[in-house]
């Protein structure tokens, strides 16, 4: 597949500290999640599932801090931060001193196939085996304050601009059926 387009900047290593904007879609972009109502999302049981694993990938590895996110019908968008500072230094349980070197930092690309894994997991239990999500997703690397302004906000107000929204089918004659994964 050599026409592919690259999905990550060439080089850039994807576990290093920084604070990342990432877009992850529903496969065919159908929603899943619940529905916009007045401008609020209202998350259904798969939904919650979502809401609930996002805040479980920043419990299972400590060296991550969720700045913001949400969970739309068909699409999440997670701010999150990677930073080794995070790490505890002891093994509280053992007292046992814990070394950086000791902790493996996943690639971005490891904590959103970990997130996606689980919440496929637990919805196909709830015997939804058709659920699934697109192929890969986006990402964004955060380098500014303003950017960083403007993304946290984004994500805060995507529910009040849903009808806009390119991923919505419903609504917009702009949707995007596969350029967003």
């Amino acid at each position: 597949m050599k026409n592919r387009k690259r999905n990550r900047m060439f080089g850039f290593d994807y576990s290093q500290d920084a604070i990342y904007f990432v877009t992850s879609c529903c496969k065919n972009r159908i929603n899943y999640f619940g529905e916009i109502v007045n401008n609020q999302m209202q998350l259904n049981e798969y939904g919650e599932i979502c809401h609930e694993q996002i805040e479980w990938l920043a419990n299972q590895y400590q060296y991550i801090e969720i700045h913001n996110f949400v969970v739309m019908p068909n699409h999440v968008h997670i701010l999150f931060e990677i930073n080794r500072d995070f790490v505890a230094t002891n093994d509280v349980g053992t007292g046992r001193d814990l070394s950086l070197r000791e902790i493996k930092i996943k690639s971005i690309s490891s904590l959103i196939g970990a997130l996606k894994t689980t919440i496929s997991k637990k919805i196909h239990e709830l015997g939804n085996n058709e659920f699934a999500w697109q192929r890969s997703f986006h990402d964004h690397i955060v380098r500014n304050n303003k950017r960083y302004e403007y993304i946290f906000n984004y994500i805060t107000d995507n529910p009040n601009r849903w009808n806009d929204d390119m991923l919505n089918a419903e609504t917009n004659s702009n949707f995007l059926s596969n350029s967003v994964s």
